[in-house]
């Protein structure tokens, strides 16, 4: 198919779930996609933090090529080598205990919401309830929804399932007053992606080790985002120096394969028995294959390292457009995870970018979004910049009030 009729045809028979640029992208490598009429681009949005490896990475693709030579899926209702191997090195990168895999963040999520209920309920905790935030994102089930704390993704959706509580992020007083005795447990992105890349500070997250050794609450990390080397450390967790009780990890993962995981400690994790939760496809022995190379080359790469380097150095550039250019309120974020916030609908910027070859999205409606492969390079920064410079110039004298 040409890619007129990829559109075409996509718009007629796909249920019209995503707002689609008019591009259709047929190859990757690195950091860099193409279309059918092979012009190149600039990726920054990343498949929106899944390829952190960058596109097609060798390691990864011989992974797959490999596994799936050999066994495609095989039912939980067997040992197979593949989830065995990953949770071995995630445990060992992560310091919690055991993992569960499923097939995407919502699930993994999903899991989390089920894993901490059932610790409560087996604690004899009665109506427990689960402290999230505003301005999060945890998914487009129904249970991950009632824990985004974004009005926007419920509407339509009502009545979502009870026993969530949300409450400013970063609000270290209220969440001192929110925890009573039936809390359960408090859910937190400690890098916000989809509200708008917004850091949580050094006090507010100790707070939650305070709160959790206060009143022995649990606290579960969703990192399906800023996870894996993304904000310059292999988890976001590990800039504060609080380890979670569960962890949620997705996108980046499978480096571009499905597969979500959730890692508690053994106390929590030992309340799941057969029957409590499971998945048909969770586990898959090609994703899990794809995983464990994600995770080889994020380490003997130093991919982690050149994030929080690169990061540092991009980050840098933005705040040199920022001074030239006054509807820019705020460049923000860690690592290779920054946002760019505007004082207007950032909408038409991304188009003008991607008309110049740049890749980004925008999310909270005023601020662009960078999640480019953690392979980028200082030099592939610097072209980015220049285009979004280019497109900034003439975003600023299109828009009123400059």
């Amino acid at each position: 198919m040409t890619g007129k009729q990829v559109i075409e045809i996509g718009r007629k028979r796909l249920m019209p779930t995503y707002a689609q640029f008019p591009l259709v992208l047929v190859k990757g490598e690195g950091v860099r996609v193409w279309d059918p009429e092979g012009r190149s681009y600039l990726d920054f949005v990343g498949g929106i933090a899944v390829n952190a490896v960058g596109h097609c990475h060798p390691r990864v693709v011989a992974a797959v090529k490999e596994q799936a030579g050999k066994l495609l899926h095989c039912s939980n209702l067997y040992w197979f080598p593949q989830p065995v191997k990953l949770a071995q090195e995630l445990a060992s990168l992560s310091g919690l205990d055991r993992a569960f895999f499923c097939n995407s963040g919502a699930e993994a999520n999903e899991a989390a919401i089920k894993l901490v209920r059932k610790y409560a309920w087996n604690r004899g905790q009665e109506n427990p309830e689960i402290i999230a935030f505003t301005n999060s994102f945890h998914g487009r089930t129904l249970g991950a929804l009632a824990a985004t704390g974004q009005e926007k993704f419920w509407k339509g959706f009502e009545p979502l399932p009870g026993g969530f509580h949300h409450l400013p992020f970063n609000g270290v007083e209220a969440l001192k007053k929110a925890v009573d005795s039936r809390t359960a447990a408090i859910l937190v992105e400690p890098v916000q992606g989809e509200g708008g890349i917004h850091v949580a500070t050094p006090e507010f997250m100790e707070t939650l080790a305070e709160l959790r050794e206060k009143h022995g609450l649990l606290l579960v990390f969703d990192e399906v985002q800023c996870g894996l080397g993304r904000t310059g450390k292999m988890f976001a967790f590990e800039h504060y120096g609080v380890r979670p009780d569960v962890l949620i990890l997705a996108k980046a993962l499978g480096g571009g394969l499905p597969i979500g995981a959730v890692l508690a400690r053994e106390e929590v994790a030992a309340v799941f028995q057969p029957g409590s939760h499971g998945s048909t496809f969770g586990g898959n022995p090609v994703a899990c294959e794809a995983a464990f190379a994600v995770l080889k080359v994020l380490q003997e790469q130093g991919l982690v390292e050149k994030a929080a380097r690169i990061g540092n150095y991009f980050k840098k550039r933005l705040e040199e457009l920022q001074q030239r250019f006054g509807l820019i309120k705020e460049v923000r974020g860690l690592g290779l995870m920054l946002g760019m916030e505007l004082d207007r609908p950032g909408k038409e910027l991304v188009t003008l970018c991607q008309q110049r070859g740049l890749l980004v999205n925008c999310t909270a409606e005023k601020v662009i979004r960078f999640l480019p492969p953690l392979v980028v390079t200082e030099r592939e920064v610097d072209e980015a910049v220049a285009i979004l410079e280019d497109a900034l110039e003439e975003f600023a004298s299109e828009q009123p009030g400059t």
